[in-house]
């Protein structure tokens, strides 16, 4: 017992939370708090029209009602939440100015998490507790949030399905016999159903990005630097990086807020604070350029996708912008992020690999084994090319101020298929090319959010993609918010209970 609450459990997991005065937490009470936004349920707690232990119950009882039927939180920790809370309600004084006071958030399982089982969904860290948190979670804890728990993953994050030999697969709650993306796909999901108020989650190619548009969430790869990495293998990354995900733009804005800031640990790193994303978010788009580029350059594209993105582009023009046809020239841009991904992929997990390379899934494996293949020559042809692409993006946003694209090639796709194998009729020749539209932006730099944009005609969610120019982080963001606030797609929510 904590307080005035008691925890059962079953077969060592918790499986039911209620309350000594039961009339006191109903689900209907509980639910309401679920669905608030994170922004307004912290005005909640700071101005104490809600206790922090009453959030965290209500997440609890939501997590343990819901969860089961989708796996998206995979590791929980109420007992040492609950202490938290109960003791940040003692203590609690008027005026706090942590953004994240009292807010649950369970962390992506790659990420190091000290003292809480991160798995990075491979049974060779199947009981890996880390004795540190990664800066960002350093961060989150610092603002306040409680940490609850971890969210599902495919195994080292590689694949845009959210599935792993230790936890099984991530279903999408919108039809649970469907993926809900990945690699953030946890995180997606638990946001999709009210499980949690903000998520956090990593993108290298894509994994930010799907499971937000495949979950109808908000999911912003922020420009590499603005929320720095640390520990991380390669001080200087360019591509893989760190992001919040949310409900709402706004609520995605308050994350990054905590998330992102300079460190010195961090070559990379951007100096511009994190507090320069608090703040409203209106814009006026009246005579913005907008780019539309349906396929990013010739990428076989659903038309169920399509479809609902082209009803969705006036929005802009509503609000004053003015629409192109026009594609950015991304020559190379698989060359590139082929190389530099097998090369990570081999220097993270080469060791493992070498080991243990039989407990991994075909396509780490494939991975690994397409950067035992590289050459010196290779890397230096990838990152020269590289260089010539970044150039010729920051000419293309010289003309344009925000290019819009497909957030996913493909609307979610069955739960039981690992990859999208073709795309109207094209065979596609790995696991890889079927987010093509999120890893070509990756290579470029550039700011990328994915926004609700509507509803195929089954009812499956589709995002649609706003880039902006490197170091416009801001400008997305408003932008994302401008549209959002027409469209309201983000408020439809799955019929789970």
């Amino acid at each position: 017992m904590i307080g005035d609450h008691v925890i059962v459990k079953h077969n060592g997991k918790v499986s039911l939370l209620v309350t000594t005065h039961s009339d006191s937490f109903c689900s209907q009470a509980s639910d309401t708090i679920c669905a608030m936004p994170a922004t307004a349920l912290a005005r909640a707690i700071a101005d104490r029209e809600l206790s922090v232990l009453e959030v965290l119950m209500a997440f609890l009882n939501r997590i343990d009602r819901v969860n089961p039927s989708v796996n998206a939180i995979v590791t929980l920790c109420p007992e040492a939440a609950l202490a938290q809370a109960t003791a940040m309600d003692q203590s609690f004084a008027a005026g706090n100015e942590k953004p994240l006071y009292g807010l649950p958030i369970a962390i992506k399982d790659l990420v190091l998490t000290r003292g809480i089982r991160t798995t990075m969904g491979s049974p060779l860290y199947a009981d890996f507790v880390p004795d540190i948190d990664e800066l960002y979670v350093e961060r989150l804890k610092a603002a306040g949030a409680i940490i609850i728990g971890k969210t599902n993953t495919p195994e080292f994050g590689a694949g845009s399905q959210t599935f792993n030999p230790v936890f099984g697969a991530t279903r999408n709650p919108y039809d649970l016999a469907r993926t809900c993306g990945g690699s953030s796909g946890g995180a997606a999901v638990a946001l999709a159903c009210e499980m949690l108020p903000i998520a956090d989650g990593n993108d290298l190619g894509g994994s930010l990005r799907n499971p937000a548009s495949f979950c109808n969430v908000v999911g912003f790869r922020p420009t590499p630097g603005r929320v720095p990495n640390w520990p991380k293998q390669f001080s200087s990354d360019q591509f893989g990086v760190t992001g919040p995900m949310a409900r709402s733009v706004e609520d995605a804005a308050l994350l990054l807020s905590v998330m992102a800031g300079p460190d010195q640990r961090v070559p990379i790193s951007l100096s511009e604070p994190g507090i320069d994303f608090l703040g409203p978010l209106v814009c006026d788009v009246k005579g913005m350029r907008f780019a539309w580029s349906p396929d990013l350059g010739g990428n076989p594209v659903d038309p169920k996708v399509t479809a609902v993105l082209e009803q969705a582009l006036p929005v802009f023009e509503d609000l004053g912008g003015f629409i192109d046809a026009a594609d950015p020239d991304l020559q190379d841009a698989k060359e590139i992020f082929s190389t530099f991904r097998a090369w990570m992929f081999l220097a993270k997990f080469g060791e493992d690999y070498g080991e243990r390379g039989h407990l991994m899934k075909d396509t780490v494996r494939w991975n690994i084994e397409e950067g035992l293949k590289l050459t010196l020559a290779d890397l230096t042809a990838a990152t020269t090319k590289h260089a010539t692409l970044v150039e010729r993006i920051a000419g293309f946003f010289d003309i344009y101020d925000i290019l819009l694209c497909p957030s996913a090639q493909v609307p979610p796709f069955p739960l039981d298929q690992q990859w999208v194998h073709s795309i109207n009729g094209i065979e596609l020749e790995t696991y890889l090319d079927w987010m093509a539209v999120c890893w070509a932006i990756t290579v470029t730099g550039c700011p990328a959010i994915s926004v609700p944009a509507g509803f195929t005609e089954s009812g499956l969610p589709i995002g649609i993609q706003i880039v902006g120019a490197r170091g416009c982080d801001r400008q997305v963001l408003e932008v994302a918010y401008a549209f959002e606030q027409v469209t309201q797609q983000a408020r439809r929510r799955p019929a789970l209970s």
